[in-house]
């Protein structure tokens, strides 16, 4: 599991900071503070997402989070999402991890984020969520099948690694983990272990500076 983890890691990291080289070859990673005022600065608000993978061995998570937030000053960004994600978990039919059946499901949802950097490259974020969830559940030997719809909250915490400058544009990479322990929250498979989530996107700032 870690290592598969490491390796989505690895590979997210080298494409995006090489796109980002390529928008920014000489751009600091850094965050200035040249002609601000008081008061709102349209130029510290931003416009973005993330894509969201997580897995396991039997599980499949995947994921969009469209944002807007707002750099508060030189190390914390927070802001607001909306989530769409489709999870599944496959049947397995010696019984060992579920009992023959195949599930599926679709959420959606909301929350609000914040990202602290306590380096210019490294964050911590805390993201709490409020998602609705349509499961289906196929029971393979029989075919028969069953659905539910519901809800459930979810708290992601995380680490994450990033390149930001404010009134410009950031990239970043993060691995959270639902501290919640609710049932039926996306992030958590069959038996209720929390499954790693693995997310990656962009921001661009709406009033960039020149």
């Amino acid at each position: 599991m870690i290592k598969k983890v490491g390796i989505v890691l690895c590979f997210f990291i080298s494409a995006l900071t090489g796109f980002a080289q390529q928008r920014n070859p000489n751009r600091p990673n850094t965050y200035t503070d040249e002609g601000e005022g008081t008061g709102f600065l349209k130029q510290n608000l931003f416009l973005g997402g993330g894509l969201s993978l997580g897995f396991g061995s039997y599980n499949f998570n995947v994921g969009a989070s469209p944002e807007i937030g707002y750099s508060l000053n030189s190390w914390l960004d927070a802001g607001v999402l909306v989530n769409l994600n489709y999870s599944s978990i496959r049947a397995d039919p010696y019984g060992y991890y579920n009992n023959n059946t195949r599930y599926r499901n679709f959420n959606y949802g909301a929350g609000v984020f914040g990202r602290a950097y306590p380096l210019p490259f490294l964050f911590f974020t805390v993201q709490p969520e409020y998602n609705f969830i349509d499961y289906n559940a196929k029971y393979i030997p029989t075919g028969e099948t069953a659905s539910l719809h519901t809800h459930a909250p979810s708290l992601l915490l995380g680490i994450g690694y990033g390149q930001r400058v404010v009134g410009q544009s950031s990239f970043y990479i993060s691995l959270m983990f639902d501290a919640l322990s609710d049932q039926y929250s996306p992030y958590r498979d069959g038996n209720g272990a929390a499954l790693p989530i693995v997310r990656a996107g962009f921001d661009f700032y709406l009033h960039g500076r020149r």
